[in-house]
């Protein structure tokens, strides 16, 4: 077995090819050749902790395996990143655990990937004003991801933490981006072409009214019970977009939508798969409002461990365990 520790992961795998493997696996699932498994998530009832478990398998590669992990809210006080994780491959030939992966880093990467994916293929061609509601540390990973595949000129932020605001700000004028300090989520959504999300919050921080036409939206926070970020209202007027239909109505932002009644699964105008694999249609016009509610799934995490695994042996990294 081999085992690769956060730091070699962090040398291993680039965003830009993990944005690349990752629209791999959702066009492999829109293709029925990939599947991800039930995912079980579920608070911890210690330390506040929520920890969860996702699988799946893509036989195309072939790919096999999981991630566990999950939120711990005290570890920053502590100097550890809250959310921690790590994946296991297994060899699909004969079912032996073949990889252990730090995943910190690289469930940072895979989520950023997800929603450049949605940018790339839904945004307009245009669109030059990125706007991220969070300063944490994904919004980082965000900001680096949408430059990847949009002329990003500005960014315009808010988050709760001046400190985390000024860390975010800094990483957007070193890659020569303006950069504007927001009062308020409303200033955010209002100077958007695209919006992302990054929050643990579990109310509506984004009213529909303050989003205008030909915004392209990637929330990205909610995926577990009782998250939200957006006005249901406005998850009801998007063009919606998914990783999957059904974890997005029970997981994802749009859960609480589904809930009042408001959207159902064929309210989705496509997977973000299908769209990429040139089997629905992505935006239709350009006054469009477009929504791709990113609740993460397990190839995802899958696919970018299988980057770093095989990167490490082309590079001689990564430590081999007898298991």
């Amino acid at each position: 077995m081999i085992v690769i520790s956060e730091a070699q992961a962090r040398q291993l795998v680039r965003i830009e090819d993990a944005i690349d493997a990752v629209e791999h696996a959702f066009v492999a699932m829109s293709r029925q050749e990939a599947r991800n498994y039930p995912v079980v998530r579920e608070p911890v009832g210690y330390r506040d902790a929520v920890f969860g478990v996702k699988t799946g398998c893509d036989r195309a590669l072939p790919l096999l395996g999981l991630k566990a992990g999950g939120y711990w809210p005290h570890n920053a006080g502590a100097g550890a990143s809250n959310h921690q994780s790590a994946m296991l491959l297994f060899d699909p030939e004969t079912g032996r655990a073949s990889a252990l992966v730090s995943a910190n880093y690289l469930t940072g990467v895979r989520t950023g990937a997800a929603s450049a994916i949605a940018t790339r293929h839904l945004a307009r061609r245009d669109a030059s004003v990125l706007g991220i509601i969070g300063a944490g540390v994904q919004a980082h990973y965000q900001l680096r991801a949408t430059l990847a595949v949009r002329p990003i000129r500005s960014v315009h932020a808010w988050n709760r933490s001046p400190a985390n605001l000024e860390l975010l700000a800094r990483t957007a004028r070193e890659l020569g981006l303006e950069f504007v300090a927001a009062g308020s989520c409303r200033a955010v959504a209002e100077a958007a072409d695209v919006l992302v999300t990054v929050t643990p919050s579990q109310q509506p921080l984004v009213a529909a009214e303050w989003v205008r036409p030909g915004t392209h939206i990637n929330a990205m926070g909610a995926d577990t019970r009782g998250k939200q970020e957006l006005d249901p209202r406005l998850v009801a007027a998007a063009v919606l977009f998914v990783d999957e239909a059904a974890q997005a109505m029970s997981i994802g932002e749009c859960q609480h939508a589904f809930a009042a009644g408001l959207v159902t699964p064929a309210s989705c105008r496509a997977t973000l798969g299908e769209v990429a694999a040139g089997l629905a249609a992505g935006r239709q016009a350009d006054g469009e409002i477009t929504l791709f509610d990113g609740t993460g799934v397990a190839l995802q995490d899958l696919v970018v461990a299988d980057l770093a695994v095989r990167a490490a042996a082309t590079l001689g990294l990564g430590a081999t365990v007898d298991y």
